[in-house]
């Protein structure tokens, strides 16, 4: 929802990937900001509206992200998709920070500014693409943020962790980081902060594609008949 520069951004690098995309705006004249070429859905409405949502597609969508520039219609949604849809994934772009922080709390993740937006609502969509928050001048360590995959919960940090290559420095859980201790139980909704060494990367992400495509066909197997159409991340 919302097809500004964040959105118009998201769908070209989503579309790019090979997934199924419908872009909503209430504004017509927004889809100009797609890139040429681009051939996947535009639905001109609110994306708060039920018959719109149906429009694109949401009852088979694995995922949405609220990317216009108003926060209630982006949280209005984000709450909507989740709460009656049941998309397993969603997302909101949130301007005033104090909101941020109270919608994190609801289990509503949120993101803030172009760029860094862009990158941050890629990692809640595609989860097993683990992103770098820093990297050293040499790349032999980097910081990175994930989202923990559901069928970890209950995992303890020193069950995620790998002797020299793999190192969890924090947790951020309902909108609060905590330095972590070997017995932390891991929760779903949790972003897990790691130090890594290139190694450590190269187990990590085959791990989370993993429990990716498990979360993705459990959700497969509860799509109600009927609905040809799927959106995945």
């Amino acid at each position: 929802m919302g097809c500004g520069r964040v959105g118009s951004e998201l769908a070209a690098r989503l579309e790019a990937r090979g997934h199924t995309i419908a872009i909503i705006d209430k504004n017509q004249n927004a889809f100009r900001a797609l890139r040429y070429g681009f051939e996947c859905q535009k639905v001109h409405g609110y994306g708060f509206d039920e018959a719109v949502l149906a429009q694109a597609g949401i009852e088979g969508a694995g995922a949405f992200a609220a990317v216009s520039n108003g926060d209630n219609s982006n949280i209005v949604a984000a709450r909507l998709v989740r709460e009656k849809f049941g998309v397993p994934i969603v997302v909101a772009r949130i301007y005033d920070p104090r909101r941020a922080e109270i919608y994190q709390r609801l289990g509503i993740p949120t993101v803030a500014t172009v760029k860094w937006t862009t990158d941050q609502v890629m990692r809640f969509l595609i989860p097993e693409q683990v992103a770098s928050d820093w990297k050293d001048p040499t790349e032999g360590i980097s910081l990175v943020t994930m989202v923990l995959p559901p069928e970890w919960a209950g995992w303890r940090i020193d069950e995620l962790e790998a002797d020299k290559h793999r190192r969890v420095v924090a947790v951020t859980r309902t909108g609060q980081a905590r330095i972590v201790t070997p017995n932390l139980v891991l929760q779903e909704g949790d972003q897990v902060h790691l130090a890594v060494d290139n190694p450590g990367l190269d187990e990590l992400r085959p791990m989370i594609l993993a429990a990716r495509k498990t979360q993705q066909d459990d959700h497969d197997g509860q799509q109600p008949s009927g609905h040809s159409q799927e959106a995945r991340s």
